[in-house]
């Protein structure tokens, strides 16, 4: 019997696109691969025995073992919500467990921000590139995607929403200065817009001082989180787990609120015993554990930037950021990465074709390299073939120079 034809599907379904990441990460899981693709933590720092400890204390008693296994409240599981809003106190941003809701990653937290804020046509300012999965969210909403550094008219026109990943941004790794920071509060206040601050990698820092996030600058400024324009999304994947799917959106309780309702729409409530166990867990190794993967992080990012530096062919450039996991390469003019990839993946080597971290699908000379999974000897052998590649792409059509 041939399958039932689709039925008539919403326009915004029809436009939905896979993730390039998320596709490509089934095709590099050999043993032999050496992937530089997924920007995802190695699964060797996580602390296994602390959870399982985690678990257990969540079944030990009948009361807690009820708690964890019946709903829960939208908003989130209390004591972690108290425990995010100390912690962002601790770096300028004054909250309450009432300006914190809990989500299914920062992922959802972009999801129900674009329900919020979003109807087809308004325009999301964004730096190019941006962060394939919010681009991928966001665009469920239909907007329209313009950069950061280009002229914003005030009025029915005006951007709603400025998307922004100031600390070590997926892909690039940049850092936004703290002059940037005040232009973009002060280009949103011009706008009448609100700042999605994604602080997904800002613990990951390996060199220089911390800086302000917005949100926190943002506070100075109007004097309390109630008076403040910034939505910051948080979430412990890269820190402590992933796999729990626990996120967070700090913000003005108005704001907070709306976001609830369309959270209840969503999914009533996160996990209630993985809130418990990442509770547990914040509270028992929080620091250890992003200082042992600042440790390991920072020498792997080192390991990338020597290797490139050693074989890296003429007119290819890189990035050196100071946290995160991602170095950006650029290459010259001419050559696809996406087409490399073909190659590289034939040759064991993944990584990520900039061109998906552009709106408009441009930067297609670029690439995104992740060091978080792989060991120094791993980035070496790999850096090593990738150059060739690029460089054998690079012989083939010889750049012409302007005279």
């Amino acid at each position: 019997m041939p399958p039932l034809p689709l039925p008539r599907l919403s326009s915004r379904a029809q436009a939905m696109k896979a993730s390039e990441i998320r596709e490509l990460l089934k095709l590099v899981s050999r043993p032999s691969m050496i992937s530089f693709a997924g920007g995802i933590p190695d699964p060797a720092l996580f602390n296994v025995g602390m959870f399982q400890d985690a678990y257990r204390d969540a079944f030990a008693g009948p009361s807690i073992a009820r708690e964890a296994l019946q709903y829960s409240t939208t908003e989130g599981y209390l004591p972690l919500r108290q425990w995010i809003a100390d912690r962002m106190g601790q770096s300028g941003i004054k909250a309450g467990a009432d300006n914190i809701l809990i989500t299914s990653g920062s992922q959802q937290a972009l999801d129900l921000i674009g329900k919020l804020l979003l109807d087809a046509g308004d325009t999301v300012v964004t730096a190019r590139p941006t962060y394939l999965g919010a681009l991928q969210s966001l665009s469920a909403f239909e907007p329209t995607f313009a950069p950061l550094d280009a002229e914003h008219r005030t009025g029915s026109e005006a951007p709603k929403m400025l998307y922004l990943v100031p600390d070590f941004a997926n892909p690039d790794g940049r850092t936004m200065s703290v002059a940037a920071r005040h232009d973009a509060l002060a280009l949103a206040d011009r706008l009448g817009a609100i700042i999605v601050e994604d602080g997904a990698y800002s613990a990951l820092r390996y060199e220089g001082e911390d800086l302000p996030s917005i949100a926190a600058l943002d506070q100075q400024r109007a004097s309390s989180i109630e008076a403040t324009r910034t939505l910051y999304c948080g979430t412990f994947s890269k820190t402590l787990s992933p796999g729990l799917r626990i996120g967070w959106i700090c913000g003005p309780a108005t704001l907070i609120r709306r976001l609830t309702l369309m959270k209840q729409g969503a999914d009533l409530h996160t996990a209630t015993i993985n809130q418990i166990v990442m509770h547990h867990a914040a509270v028992a190794c929080f620091d250890v554990q992003v200082e042992r993967s600042r440790a390991i992080y920072r020498v792997r990012r080192d390991a990338m930037l020597a290797a490139l530096g050693r074989y890296a062919p003429a007119g290819t450039t890189w990035s050196r950021p100071q946290g995160g996991m991602f170095i950006w390469l650029q290459m010259p003019a001419h050559i696809d990465a996406a087409c490399l990839l073909e190659q590289a993946i034939r040759s064991d080597i993944a990584f990520v074709p900039g061109g998906a971290f552009f709106p408009d699908g441009t930067g297609r000379n670029t690439m995104r390299l992740s060091f978080s999974l792989c060991d120094e000897a791993q980035i070496e052998i790999g850096i090593f073939k990738l150059c060739g590649l690029i460089n054998a792409h690079a012989s083939a059509r010889p750049l012409v120079v302007n005279a």
